[in-house]
């Protein structure tokens, strides 16, 4: 095996581990987990929870370091796009678009003294045009 295989192995697993927080992040403010990893041929959407009556498609992110900037910020354009799109497909086999819908994104920072979990509501629109920053 390649360093570079070890690397990416090591970022899947960080990746794994960082969804598996956020999850357990959402279910303790209150989130309905209704789904995890929903993939379609155009993208894919890591949690769909449901907060009251919303429906939340959320997008995990992490990081090892802040120094290059948080977790949050590596959520671009194209990569909203796609989770809109899976999101997109799972809300309409899952009870139609005219459900109330908005976009998270969950940021997963590995510290030293342990993992800090920041929660962005309505981080992006249905366009994937960012509303965080």
């Amino acid at each position: 095996m390649t360093d570079g295989e070890g690397e990416a192995g090591d970022r899947r697993a960080r990746g794994r581990e960082a969804e598996r927080i956020a999850e357990a992040f959402l279910s303790r403010a209150g989130f309905e987990i209704l789904d995890r990893n929903h993939a379609t041929r155009r993208g894919e959407v890591d949690l769909v929870c449901r907060e009251g009556s919303v429906v939340c498609f959320v997008e995990v992110r992490s990081r090892t370091s802040t120094a290059q900037g948080g977790p949050e910020e590596t959520v671009g354009r194209g990569k909203a796009r796609r989770v809109v799109a899976a999101a997109t497909d799972w809300a309409l086999r899952n009870g139609g678009l005219e459900q109330e819908m908005r976009f998270d994104v969950v940021a997963v920072t590995f510290e030293e003294a342990g993992p800090r979990v920041a929660l962005y509501r309505g981080a992006f629109d249905g366009e994937g045009k960012p509303g965080l920053w």
